[in-house]
Order: structure tokens, then sequence, then C-alpha cells
């Protein structure tokens, strides 16, 4: 095995490598005189904050001998572990596989704990049929979140850092990227386009369900979240997964740990790389339900009500992970790859999580059966995917403005301090109008649609690169 060549970094002040796989080796601290000692005190720094979480969690009754504030602060810093150790480890992964699959990977890992949450609600409505508008609920509410507050927040944080690069004011190491941010906002790469087709599908689709609901309630089978959606929505996060799999393999910029990970022989690497990844999931398993519960009987004390708790809340502490993986990456001027993790969040939420529900459901009946609707959670679930189509219209043309991002954090802002349903209801046909109008107008977006299907097989290797 060729040991590292190393590269002339002297215009920017930093050391470096060519590693193993071709992929660019740049020293976390160049002003170290050990750059790979820091990388490993700082992987060693995120596995250890969650060590006292780890010993409540495991030798105490946490749940009568800690209050719940303390509960959540402890698991919500393991939390932020796991987080660095997912963007440190996703970024080594791809000089394995491709970015599209290693974001895939870090983005599904990441929504574990908004998967096991809504498990939770969904097995306990077949019994408690009062449960079935929870699970609806923190789905839909995980869902607006992470388009309304996560997609908005990465290109918010991009354009501020960038206007500081601008103005000559460090903010951040070597790794930064500034051409994924323009004084506009972020620009994605047309490998994205793998995403945004799925997306869109899904989408389109989830437009089906709450109209089951209306059109069918007495079909039995054809009244909510269930086996059909399941097999549909799973078969498509299935062709999504198989096309990121396929998607080429691109030498990364790897900096700071993932350089230090990135460094090490192929097998040590990739030992090191899948154990991070296991770690990293643990953690999240370990702490997300009481992170989550924590919060919840935090928010209780001020009487707070339920539903918006588990709507808003209970969600906003599930999807922690991965909306302070996709802020690591913005602030290191990786815009364009934190993006990129929360559009395939979503994409594993629009499928894999609505057809987990209908699955969990099933089972936990005893058989085939429908997640119930109310007229609620019809609405909500109509809101979502309004806005979902929205926000993939905004995005089509692979770039999102800074006034894209304010309008999408608005809208969804608006809606928790105006929860009337009439409001819900006109947000809704406003997200839907402005798509289309956004479609018709628009001819870069027509366009850009138009190419999608050349570009997704692109983007998988099916046809060749341009």
């Amino acid at each position: 095995m060729q040991p590292p060549t190393p590269i002339n970094t002297h215009a920017t002040g930093t050391t470096g490598t060519t590693g193993h796989e071709g992929a660019e080796i740049i020293a976390h601290d160049p002003h170290s005189s050990h750059p790979g000692r820091s990388g490993w005190l700082l992987i060693l720094l995120a596995m250890g904050i969650a060590l006292p979480w780890l010993y409540v969690r495991f030798t105490i009754d946490f749940h009568h001998d800690l209050s719940p504030a303390l509960v959540a602060l402890l698991s919500g810093i393991a939390i932020l572990g796991a987080a660095f150790l997912l963007s440190w480890a996703a970024e080594a992964f791809q000089m394995d596989v491709s970015q599209a699959f290693a974001l895939a990977l870090l983005s599904l890992i990441a929504v574990l704990p908004e998967y096991a949450v809504d498990a939770v609600f969904a097995w306990r409505a077949a019994s408690d049929p009062s449960q079935a508008p929870l699970a609806v609920a923190n789905m839909t509410g995980a869902n607006r979140l992470l388009i309304g507050v996560g997609w908005s927040g990465v290109v918010l944080l991009a354009w501020w850092r960038h206007r500081r690069a601008m103005r000559g004011r460090p903010v951040g190491g070597p790794e930064a990227d500034s051409g994924e941010v323009t004084t506009r906002g972020v620009v994605l790469p047309r490998s994205q386009a793998l995403e945004l087709a799925t997306l869109g599908l899904a989408t389109l689709y989830s437009f089906i369900i709450p109209l089951k609901h209306v059109l069918g309630s007495e079909i039995p089978l054809f009244r909510g979240i269930g086996p059909i959606d399941t097999v549909i929505l799973v078969s498509l996060f299935a062709l999504y997964a198989w096309g990121t799999a396929r998607a080429p393999a691109e030498d990364p910029h790897l900096v700071g740990p993932a350089a230090t990970i990135g460094a090490l022989p192929t097998l040590w690497r990739r030992v090191t790389t899948y154990g991070l990844f296991i770690y990293a999931a643990a953690l999240i398993f370990a702490s997300a339900e009481p992170f989550a519960e924590g919060l919840v009987q935090t928010g209780r004390t001020f009487n707070i009500d339920e539903f918006l708790l588990v709507q808003w809340l209970a969600p906003f502490a599930s999807e922690s992970p991965e909306f302070i993986v996709a802020l690591l990456f913005a602030w290191r001027g990786l815009a364009s790859a934190g993006l990129r993790t929360l559009v395939a969040s979503k994409v594993n939420q629009w499928t894999l999580l609505i057809g987990t529900l209908g699955a969990v459901y099933s089972i936990a009946s005893g058989g085939p059966a429908d997640l119930p609707l109310d007229a609620r959670q019809t609405e909500e679930l109509f809101l979502t995917s309004a806005q979902s189509l929205f926000a993939l219209v905004l995005i089509s043309n692979f770039d999102l403005s800074v006034r894209e991002a304010l309008i999408l954090l608005g809208t969804f802002l608006a809606q928790l301090f105006f929860p009337q349903t009439e409001v819900r209801v006109a947000f809704a046909f406003f997200y839907v109008i402005a798509a289309i109008g956004l479609v018709v107008w628009d001819r870069s977006r027509r366009e850009a649609i138009a190419q999608l299907p050349a570009m997704v097989r692109e983007a998988v290797g099916l046809a060749p690169r341009r």
C-alpha cells in the first residue's frame, strides 16, 4: 500500500495529503504540530460527552431520580456528540461510496429518533384510538419543521457565513467551499436530481392520503395510512436507496477529524467509520425518547397543550441530530452537503416514515389495517403535502435563495401563531397556488423540471456525465 502523497498547501497555510483513494485530506489545525492528534482528541471528546448520560441511562431510575429538565439536558448533550460523530463518519465514508449514498445513510441514522417516537404512537393507537392523532401529528410536525426551520436555517446560516467571509472576517477553516454559496443563497449540484425526483413523486402521492379519507371514509383499507401506502412509499424509498448506491463515487475534500480518519489505512479507516456510525446510532437510540419525554414533561410544567407538544416540541427534540449535522456542514462552508442532508431526510420521512406508520399499526392490530385519520389530521396532512410541493418547486432549479428561505421560515412561523382550521387550509391553498404559479411563470423552473429525468439517469450512472 502506497503512503499518502503530500500536497502543497502553502498558499492556504494548511498541511495536507492525498489519501489512499485520491481524497484530499487537510489537517484540522494548521497551527498544531500534531494535526492528527487534534483530530483524535475531538473524536474522543464527542464520544466522551455522552458518558454522563450513558451512566445515568443504564445505572439509575432516571425517571424518578432526576428532574425532566436534567434528563433533557444530559440526553441532549449525548445527541450533540452523536451528531458530530455522524458528520465526521459520513465525510470519511465518501472515500468508499458516493456522497449521495453517504448522506442518505447519514440522514437515515439521524432521523431514527423520529421513527422511534412515531412508531410508539402508532403501536399504541392499535389499542388506544386516542393515540392515532398523535402519531400523525408527530409526523406532520416533523416534516414541516424540517422544511420550515431546517432548510431555511441552513441557507440563512450559510449566507451569513458567506457575507462575513466576503468582508474578510475569518469564520471557519480551510474546508469552506464558498462556491456552494452565493450572495443569493445556496446552489445545489446536479447530482441532487435523484433526491428531488424521489421527493416529487412522494409529494404527489402524499396528496392521495388525505383525499382517501375524504372520498373513501367507509371503504376498508381506504380510510387512512395503511398497507397500500406502505407498499408504495417503501418501494419508492427502496428505488431511491438503489439509486444512491449506484451514484458514482467522488474524491471527497476531508478536513479535521474526518481527515484524521481518512488518513488511516483502508481497513482501519472502514472499521473506524463503521464503528462511529454504530456508536452514534446507539447513542441516538439511547437518548432520543428520554430527550423528547424530558422536554415534553418540562413543557407540561408550564401548562403547554399535549397536542402542541407532540406536534412541535417532540419532533424538534427528535430531529435535533440531523439539524445539528446540517448546520455543522453549513458553518464549515459545506452548505450544499448540509442542505442535501436535510433534503435526503425529507425523502426518508416522506416515504419510509409514513410507510412505517401503516406497517406498525397493522402489526399491532394483528392484520392489515389503516391508521385512522380524523378531520384535523386530514387538514394537517394536506397542509404538509402543500408545503412540501411549494418547497420542492422553490428548489427545483437547484438553488434556494435567502428570500425563498425567509418565505419558508415566515410561513411556517405564521402557522404556529394562527393555528385555526381556516388558517391552516388557507396556508395549504396558498402553497399549492404559489407552487403552480412559479411553474407557470418561471421558465427556468419549467426547464429544470423537464430535464430532471435525464439528470436522474446521470446522477445514478445510467448516462454519461456532462
